[in-house]
């Protein structure tokens, strides 16, 4: 009968066996906190931040000229400016024309020539546009110019002055393109909506205004053509979707 050989391993063997995993695994870690390190924390430039490399002493450089935003080239000037394209047939765009201005007893500038607005829709003119301007105008709008575009919103009847109305001649002949204008650079008292309503948007908020002016004018003959090819081209004001008011919300001013 054989017996079995058993291997005995010495203390001094065991503590030395421990020391090489305690060594490999500090290997190991500060291998590992030292790629982090490079990678979390590279040299860089803060946000306006001064910089000895560069000769005008910015560490934020300038985006090289012409330059476009993937998605944001914008060629349809029509769409995105409401201005024309171009003045006598060149394909280069001409700079615009100065209006012609005045100024009306409550101290409003108001413009009496659009040289350069266009007076084409440059989208389709659908009930859900009218719609959807009707949402947005009451949201950004209605309260200083009113639900019908009388300029008798509820701040105006607390003490701010008075905007234009739509419903006078001046307007009804105003181009589409000065409506869009106006809401993307301002006029007057009124800043800018540029940053708070998408273009699209811009353009839904002017139909719906052109709405409320055939709805204040119904005998006229105001329709609201469009370049782009739809159904509803010139349409005229009986097949324009209503205009909804507000409940028990008058269209006239009140008294402060």
């Amino acid at each position: 009968m054989s017996m079995s050989k058993f291997t005995v391993q010495s203390p001094r063997f065991k503590v030395g066996k421990r020391m090489i995993y305690c060594v490999l695994l500090t290997a190991f870690s500060l291998s590992v906190v030292g790629c982090r390190y490079d990678m979390q924390d590279q040299p860089r430039y803060k946000a306006h931040k001064k910089s000895d490399f560069f000769s005008d002493g910015k560490a934020m450089r300038d985006l090289p000229e012409g330059t476009v935003a993937r998605g944001k080239l914008r060629e349809d000037k029509d769409f995105y400016t409401g201005k024309k394209q171009n003045v006598g047939g060149t394909a280069a765009a001409t700079a615009a024309a100065p209006a012609t201005t005045v100024a009306d007893g409550s101290g409003n500038t108001l413009v009496a020539s659009f040289p350069d607005a266009i007076e084409e829709f440059p989208v389709p003119i659908t009930e859900e546009l009218v719609n959807r301007g009707e949402e947005r105008y009451r949201i950004f709008c209605m309260m200083c110019h009113g639900p019908v575009g009388n300029g008798d919103g509820m701040i105006v009847r607390r003490g701010f002055p008075k905007p234009p109305t739509y419903n006078d001649d001046r307007l009804r002949n105003a181009p589409v393109g000065h409506f869009f204008d106006v809401i993307t650079n301002g006029w007057g008292k009124m800043n800018s909506y540029a940053s708070q309503v998408p273009v699209a948007d811009r353009w839904a908020i002017v139909a719906y205004i052109r709405t409320l002016q055939i709805s204040q004018n119904p005998n006229g003959n105001m329709t609201m053509p469009s370049s782009r090819e739809t159904n509803t081209t010139n349409t005229n004001a009986s097949e324009l979707p209503k205009p909804v008011g507000l409940p028990n919300s008058p269209t006239q001013g009140g008294t402060r």
